[in-house]
């Protein structure tokens, strides 16, 4: 009997670990546009054999144990999940984030609302009302449980993310009549994490898959979303190749960009409709301060001081002497440097060179040495290049700084194989200016910039990928110095001329500081044109982040990190070895 007994405490205990509080959002007989036919219930319970639909008709929130007293950072994470408006179906989704979340010192609640759609009103209309109703009831509760009112958050996925913008940029416009003291409370986000939303742009928002992808001068951003004075620093995640187009986060970046609202936005390769980056999430809240003090920033030339992974160097001209193209006496000449890893884990190589306005360039600075550091020690071969600087007179200030790319993209093809390396594994990187040079010979490698001189210039200067850091120079708003006077914002703003998108484009890797006078929206811009091209690269900006991000940054930031996602994005387009 005592053993029997023992069982049933134990049992009964481990069902309690696992019964968290839920709190029904509306009272009795006071739930707006009720329908008989929607429930409110996650789909493992919804699913089950004995599913008495009755019982769940109620929308809720579902309390999760606070965090441990010694990591509470006084912050409420709402979790809503995804579903097509038809089910809360995102349970592992809704694990993942209460474990993460909690662990980071939030206060957890899972929004449960009403599905499937309601008839006759817009899909979103049933969950948009117990979403704000539920914003309202959670700021309610805020002293006595623990955590700011003004320290409200949302993570979404898909449908769940239409209804977190919607509760994130239109928080001033009611979607129901108010019924009682709790309405009394402001529905408004302190920030939000979309995870591809879907829905966004207007050839999908009646609830379907983008039919345009979000392409076409008839897709807009749907007017839906009102962008009021209450929409708060969002950061948004997307994949590539999602059937909700990715182009409904970059139409919602680009309009908290010009309202000048910190924001991310991560956008992912060749990746369908999914969650994405959980980790830029927290590297999100970590520099908007939400996880605590933001950390004491650090040098990056002192975390990467070293050459301690480099064996071999070798540097070498450019040109050969008396054969540089459009000469000018002022100019610095310039040269390229190879070095070598002391293990060599892969053939790819990759050039490197700085920005600095094309009025100088130092392969040693911070834009260029901790790359070539970095990638030395996962065992990449790099190049680094000194272009002519200051710009030339007569010309384009990129010009002579573009013919000494081309050649050196030949040189290092025609010295490849000597060295055991692939010839056909060649990828740029820069920054800034840099990045506008990058920009240069990912896209227009086909338009030759100077006549050939010998052997080595009747190789491809086509590369296989580019890192496009902060570039500039790439929009019309720009002026001399590339601060881009329009935000890069406006349907007149275009690219200049020099960029062709031939056929030869490839994959880049791209970016930038959200508050950059060279604007975010370049790089945005320029990924936006490749998938329409049919090209998939990866694309980050960092909330609060102005030009030379990298220089100083807080650990556990995207800045500090930033490396590390050019390392991850390099490894999908090159082989390394283990």
């Amino acid at each position: 009997m005592k053993k029997r007994l023992f069982v049933l405490i134990l049992t009964l205990a481990t069902i309690n670990a696992f019964a968290w509080e839920r709190e029904f959002i509306w009272p009795n007989g006071k739930m707006p546009d009720s329908q008989v036919q929607q429930v409110a219930t996650m789909t493992d319970e919804q699913y089950q054999p004995d599913f008495n639909p009755d019982t769940h008709r109620k929308p809720y929130l579902e309390w999760f144990d606070a965090p441990a007293p010694e990591v509470r950072n006084g912050g409420c994470m709402i979790l809503i999940s995804g579903g097509g408006y038809e089910t809360c179906c995102d349970i592992h989704y809704i694990k993942k984030w209460r474990e993460a979340y909690t662990a980071l010192g939030f206060q957890c609640v899972n929004l449960v609302y009403r599905t499937p759609r309601p008839e006759g009103l817009p899909v979103y209309q049933s969950a948009w009302e117990d979403g704000q109703r539920a914003v309202r009831m959670v700021r309610s509760e805020a002293r006595k449980r623990g955590y700011d009112p003004e320290k409200i958050g949302a993570i979404g996925m898909s449908a769940g993310s239409h209804m977190l913008l919607l509760l994130a940029t239109s928080s001033q416009t009611p979607a129901y009549e108010k019924i009682d003291k709790i309405d009394k409370y402001s529905c408004h986000l302190n920030w939000a994490i979309a995870n591809a939303p879907a829905y966004v742009t207007t050839d999908g928002e009646e609830g379907i898959p983008a039919i345009f992808q979000g392409y076409g001068p008839d897709v807009k951003l749907s007017e839906i979303f009102k962008f009021d004075s209450k929409t708060c620093p969002i950061s948004l995640h997307h994949g590539g190749a999602d059937i909700y187009s990715p182009n409904g986060s970059t139409l919602i970046y680009s309009k908290l960009h010009e309202m000048g609202i910190p924001t991310e936005l991560h956008l992912y390769p060749n990746k369908p409709h999914m969650e994405l980056g959980t980790e830029r999430g927290f590297e999100f809240l970590r520099q908007l301060g939400i996880l605590g003090p933001v950390e004491p920033e650090v040098a990056l030339m002192d975390r990467f001081a070293s050459d301690s992974a480099r064996a071999d160097y070798i540097k070498e001209p450019v040109w050969p002497e008396g054969k540089t193209p459009f000469f000018q006496d002022f100019q610095k000449e310039p040269y390229i440097e190879w070095h070598f890893p002391k293990t060599l884990k892969t053939k790819a190589i990759q050039i490197i060179y700085s920005g600095g306005s094309y009025m100088d360039n130092w392969p040693d600075s911070y834009e260029a040495a901790p790359a070539r550091r970095y990638l030395n020690e996962m065992g990449m071969t790099v190049v680094t290049l000194r272009y002519r600087v200051p710009r030339p007179e007569g010309m384009s200030k990129h010009v002579t700084a573009w013919q000494d790319l081309q050649r050196t993209i030949r040189i290092v093809r025609s010295r490849a194989a000597s060295y055991g390396l692939d010839p056909n594994q060649i990828g740029i990187m820069g920054c800034s200016a840099g990045g506008h040079l990058t920009l240069m010979g990912v896209a227009s490698s086909l338009q030759q910039s100077y006549l050939p001189i010998d052997e080595i210039d009747n190789l491809s200067c086509s590369v296989q990928w580019g890192v496009g850091i902060y570039p500039a120079y790439v929009l019309t708003d720009d002026d001399e110095e590339g601060y881009n006077t329009r935000k890069g914002l406006g349907d007149d703003v275009t690219f200049h001329p020099e960029f062709n998108f031939d056929t030869a484009t490839c994959p880049m890797f791209l970016i930038h500081g959200d508050a950059d006078d060279v604007s975010s929206i370049i790089s945005v811009r320029i990924w936006e044109k490749m998938r329409a091209m049919g090209i998939q690269s990866e694309l980050h900006t960092l909330a609060l982040r102005d030009h030379g991000f990298q220089k100083t940054a807080s650990p556990g930031t995207g800045s500090y990190n930033f490396l590390d996602r050019i390392a991850e994005w390099l490894q999908t387009i090159v082989k390394f070895d283990d």
